[in-house]
């Protein structure tokens, strides 16, 4: 698998929301860049299929930013879809909506029409479980991918917006989970 370092769409939409973001930009930045290569690596795509993850990757945990919220995935999916509607790609708002809104669903997600999705929730627990989940993905694929796109603390994010979660509600599952 080639690893591209920079991609123009990411950067151009990550880029407006670099205020927002602050101090995290970086991290969520190459957070994205290393599911986007998941996904890659994951499944064959088309160009269309990339352009789709990539959007959907920019989107996917911005409402953590945009909205300051742990409950994120429906602001998210806000975002995806006003840049989607921005852009004249209101045709692919479902497909990217449940790529979002599903990517931290604990089991397969199945739906033979959207294949994206289970691709992307496979991609997100890659990075998120720091590459000791792998879905077959070569652990030389995961690690290069890693080594182009640092961590810069986006894990340690993770963990502190858990921790927060779970100190208040010790019981429940955080909001961005499905089953």
């Amino acid at each position: 698998m080639e690893i591209t370092p920079s991609i123009p769409l990411l950067e151009e939409i990550l880029d407006t929301w670099k205020v927002q973001l602050g101090e995290d930009y970086t991290p969520y930045k190459n957070h994205v860049y290393r599911m986007i290569h998941f996904c890659f690596a994951l499944h064959p795509c088309s160009d269309e299929e990339r352009k789709k993850i990539v959007i959907a990757g920019c989107f996917h945990d911005l409402g953590i930013w945009s909205d300051r919220t742990i409950d994120y995935l429906p602001p998210s999916e806000v975002r995806a879809s006003d840049y989607l509607k921005a852009k004249g790609l209101e045709g692919w708002s479902e497909e990217i909506g449940l790529m979002i809104g599903m990517h931290h669903k604990v089991r397969k997600y199945e739906d033979a029409r959207y294949p994206l999705a289970e691709v992307f929730r496979k991609a997100d627990l890659v990075d998120v479980s720091l590459g000791l989940v792998k879905f077959g993905i070569p652990a030389s694929t995961v690690n290069q991918v890693k080594a182009q796109f640092p961590n810069a603390g986006f894990h340690k994010k993770l963990m502190q917006l858990a921790g927060g979660w779970f100190a208040k509600h010790p019981v429940s599952p955080p909001p961005f989970l499905k089953w």
